[in-house]
This record gives structure tokens, sequence and C-alpha cells, in this order.
């Protein structure tokens, strides 16, 4: 299966290349790859001693945040290899100061994972959450690099345990310990006669709990939401079929004292205009923002990147999205700051969501008149709000630590 797997990926490899002549993230999903090498050459000397930490993308380089900066820290002679696989966390993170050298996984073939690992003198890699590609850990495992899986997570319905997926199973002995985040991960690497794994939580939390010792504030926030004295919900990470409910509740309230955050993933000129033009309140865009635009609007939509974690703690109430299309996007940014949150149906590969919808912090809505209610609720029932939103900030206090628990198993003094 793993020759019929090797020649699946040339065969996508190539369709990739000419699909990209016609689309701009897999124009930059293939283009980037061809620079890979060239970027390890000039930055990374044969002779350096190097961690390897390779994420999917933007969520996963925030998980591996906390492991990066305690490596930097212990180990200030050593270099940071950040390999991601994903555009849209490259294009977003490729300049990083946490990494000495930051590039495009190149496809896993044979070839690329003896080129790397020849190219690259490794002394540990770290693969956060998932992302398991099999040459790469075959040719980890030959080489004898110690290798970890941080933050892993393990469903029954991935590959490993289908009857076909022999050769995933087997890729699976090249890490040399497995940190996974719950008791059913370790569960099931049992089931896979993997016993060389420990339960020690999300590292995510480690790095949300480190944004309250931060400044938050935005100046442009504080305008509008008159210095945080008006309720406020912030729309994080949104899609247009979380935003066609949202705009519904917007529209119908007639509550002129209520300010409203969007942050939508996609923010391409054409559907931030559509978003803005569904919208019968006064819309303010970031790009065209103006003090005296902020003091007279109700609605502010935030069409760059980066400003989301800090608008969080402008929030009466947070919606997350992404629960009406492949998956909530990361909760725990809101969470950390005390506020209730509400989500999509499509939660169930998410730990902490369930986790939270069990506690109580987090509420879910799967359609127009469940959301209103919601919100109202929130809104308006000031001691249901404030104690929803502290069942979300003790549930991030009590989950630190997992990174000084994977430091000190790895590292003992």
């Amino acid at each position: 299966m793993l020759f019929l797997y090797n020649i699946f990926i040339y065969i996508i490899y190539f369709i990739l290349h000419i699909v990209a002549l016609f689309n701009k993230k897999l124009s930059l999903f293939v283009k980037g790859r061809h620079k890979s090498f060239a970027i390890i050459k000039e930055k990374i000397q044969p002779d350096d001693l190097v961690f390897w930490i390779h994420v999917a993308s933007l969520g996963e380089y925030e998980q591996g945040l906390p492991l990066m900066e305690e490596l930097k820290k212990d180990f200030p002679n050593h270099k940071i290899l950040l390999t991601f696989f994903s555009p849209s966390g490259y294009q977003v993170k490729k300049d990083n100061t946490i990494a000495h050298c930051t590039i495009y996984l190149p496809m896993d073939t044979k070839t690329n994972a003896k080129k790397l690992l020849d190219s690259v003198n490794i002394q540990k890699a770290f693969f956060i959450k998932y992302e398991f590609w099999p040459n790469y850990l075959n040719a980890l495992r030959k080489k004898e690099i110690p290798t970890y899986l941080i933050s892993g997570i393990f469903r029954k319905d991935q590959v490993f345990f289908k009857w076909y997926a022999g050769f995933y199973r087997e890729a699976l002995k090249a890490f040399t310990y497995f940190f996974v985040q719950n008791k059913t991960s370790l569960e099931l690497l049992k089931q896979l006669h993997y016993s060389n794994a420990l339960v020690v939580g999300d590292t995510r939390f480690d790095r949300v709990s480190q944004i309250l010792k931060r400044d938050n504030s935005l100046d442009f926030l504080d305008t509008f939401t008159k210095n945080k004295t008006s309720k406020t919900i912030v729309i994080g990470s949104s899609w247009p079929q979380d935003e066609a409910l949202l705009i519904n509740y917007i529209n119908q309230n007639q509550d002129k004292t209520i300010k409203y955050i969007f942050a939508p993933h996609n923010i391409k000129s054409h559907q931030i205009e559509q978003l803005k033009d569904s919208i019968n309140k006064k819309v303010v865009l970031h790009s065209e923002s103006t003090h005296k635009d902020l003091a007279q609007s109700q609605v502010y939509i935030i069409d760059a990147y980066s400003l989301l974690t800090k608008a969080y703690s402008y929030a009466t109430i947070a919606y997350i999205g992404g629960g009406f299309t492949h998956g909530i996007h990361n909760i725990l940014e809101a969470a950390t700051f005390g506020v209730p949150i509400i989500i999509g149906p499509k939660y169930s590969k998410f730990q902490e969501a369930k986790d939270l919808i069990a506690l109580q912090g987090v509420e879910v809505v799967s359609g127009q008149k469940q959301l209103d209610k919601t919100l109202d609720t929130l809104l308006y029932q000031d001691s249901v709000a404030k104690q929803t939103g502290q069942i979300c900030y003790k549930y991030i206090a009590v989950n630190q630590d997992a990174t000084r628990k994977i430091m000190d198993f790895i590292f003992p003094k």
C-alpha cells in the first residue's frame, strides 16, 4: 500500500501543478515548495543543531508556539526549522521571529524526505497535533532521530483504524513518544499497540493563557466600544453561513446600544463588500475607519489579519464561526477572556468545544431561532452571561502547563 501511496502523491502533485495555473491559493502551495530547499541552504548550515517543528496551518502554529519558545529559551545554540503544509498558515507566519527558518514542507516523497534529513542536522522532530506523512516518518525512523507528537488527538474515524492503512500504522513507529490531549487518544493508541504515550493536555492552553499578560487594547476599538462600556458581540472567523444568521439578528434587533465586531475568515474585498451591504446598521470597515466613523457606527468589520485575538478582549459575547461549514475555529482565544461563547453544530472534532459544552460555557445553535434566543439571553441577562463566561475562564486556568510537562519529560533535569 505504501507503493500505491507514493504513486498517488506524484499524481496529486502533477494535478496540483495544473490546477495552480488557475487558482491563486494553490499557486502559492506549489510555487512555495519549489523554494523550500533553497531557503534551508541560505539559513541553516550543515553543522547547525536543529529542532524541526512541523505544523499544518495557523492553528497548529499557535499550538506549537509555546513549545518553540521553551526550546529557544532552553537551547539558545540550536536553530528551529519550522515547516508548514498550508498556504493560509505559511503566508501569515512566514516572517515569524521564533523560528530561524520557515518553509513549506516539500511534498511527502521518499526523495524529498531523504533530501530534507540530509540537508539539516535534526536533533529532534516535533509534529504538532496531526499531519502524519509516512515517507518523512519512515526517514526519521531510519535515521533514528527522536520524534514526538505534540498535543495529539486520535479518533476512531482516522485512517489508522482502516483495514487498508497498515503502512500508516507502521509509520507511527517513528514516534519516540506521543503526547496526547485526552484519555480517548491514549486508549486508541493502545488499540494500535502503542504504549509510549502520555496524556498531558493541549499546549494551546499555555499559548492563550499568555494572551492575558500582554496589552490587548486597540485604540480604534476603544473608541468604537466607548472604552468597553458598550455591550459588544465579537464574531470571529465567520463564514457566509454564520454571517447569514447573524446579519438577520443584527438587522432585526432595534437596540442601538449594542455593538457588533465582525472578523471574517475570508477578507477578500468582494466578500467584505457583500457583508457590509447586507447590514442595515451603520457599518465601518477597519481599512476605512476614522475616529468620527467609529463614534457613529454600530458594526465594525475587521478586514485585516492578526487583530481578532485582541478584539475578543472587547467582547460581551463571542460567536466563533465555522460551525455551519467544515468545523469551528479556535474557541480558546475567546475563552481566555472569560466571555460566553456561541458556536454552530459542527464541533465534534474539537475536544475543547465538547468539554466547554458539557460545562455549559459554550452554547451550540443550529438555526436562526436558537441563535436569536441565545443572544438575547446572554445580552440581557447579565448574571447568565457572567456565569457562562467564568466557566470558560476557569477552564483555561485549570488546563495549563502541557508545554512544561512535555519539556520535563523529554529533557529531564
